[in-house]
């Protein structure tokens, strides 16, 4: 529900959907959506009751491929989004019997799929596996980093942790407003490996050695942009920003 589905739905109510969805039948006689799940939902918003689809016969793999393909070719995508992307067309072209073995280090022949794979995603074989792995992530962590809050390197190494591990050090990020660093992930995955990571011992990862990542706020430059100059330097509009925000505590109060 951003400006681009609210630009959909104006244009829905305009000229309608001028592309087809893709459905296929299922067995019980109904149509399973393969593509078209944001005109679906921009017709729904604009009061339309039907949706014109093309209807091809597909497996449920073959389906779930044709799905993530049309999903990737978004312009806008979320870590979280491909991470499950790729899980998902993987999992399902494993199950068709194809040989995609990019969970681990490929050897002799397989290199050749892998390498085929990854360039189908344009991602190389290396970051669509960091991706994958970003799936292990408690649904708080994962949401860090599709904030930009966590980059992808010491996201992956999080992502070796146990579900409650990764609780325990949300918490902590939390309580002290860091991020880990790519070398305080290594030693926090490490410190989990050897059974002993608490939450003390997270917070002493965190003070020691790299310092940690101070959680930034990000916001998009076009909302802003109508109240300063073109040009104006970052740190000007960061401080503008900081001042006005003391103005309105001052006055509310």
């Amino acid at each position: 529900m951003d400006e681009s589905m609210q630009a959909m739905v104006d244009s829905v109510k305009a000229v309608g959907v001028q592309t087809p969805a893709v459905v296929r039948q299922k067995a019980d006689g109904r149509y399973e959506l393969i593509s078209g799940h944001r005109r679906k939902m921009a017709s729904k918003l604009a009061d339309i009751e039907t949706l014109p689809c093309i209807v091809r016969e597909m497996s449920h793999d073959e389906a779930t491929i044709s799905m993530v393909d049309a999903n990737l070719q978004r312009e806008t995508i979320l870590p979280s989004e491909k991470a499950k992307s790729y899980k998902m067309k993987l999992d399902a072209m494993k199950r068709q019997g194809q040989r995609t073995d990019l969970t681990s280090v490929p050897v002799g022949p397989m290199l050749r799929t892998n390498e085929e794979v990854a360039q189908s995603f344009g991602e190389s074989a290396t970051q669509i596996k960091r991706y994958i792995r970003l799936t292990e992530l408690i649904p708080q962590i994962l949401q860090m980093v599709d904030e930009g809050k966590i980059p992808m390197r010491p996201a992956v190494e999080l992502s070796y942790l146990l579900e409650a591990q990764q609780q325990v050090l949300r918490n902590v990020i939390e309580d002290k407003g860091v991020i880990p660093s790519h070398d305080q992930a290594v030693k926090i995955r490490e410190s989990a490996a050897d059974r002993r990571l608490t939450k003390d011992v997270i917070v002493s990862i965190m003070q020691d050695g790299k310092p940690a990542q101070v959680e930034h706020f990000k916001m998009p430059r076009d909302r802003i942009n109508r109240f300063f100059p073109a040009g104006t330097p970052a740190q000007t509009i960061e401080e503008t920003i900081i001042k006005a925000l003391e103005l309105l505590h001052k006055s509310q109060q």
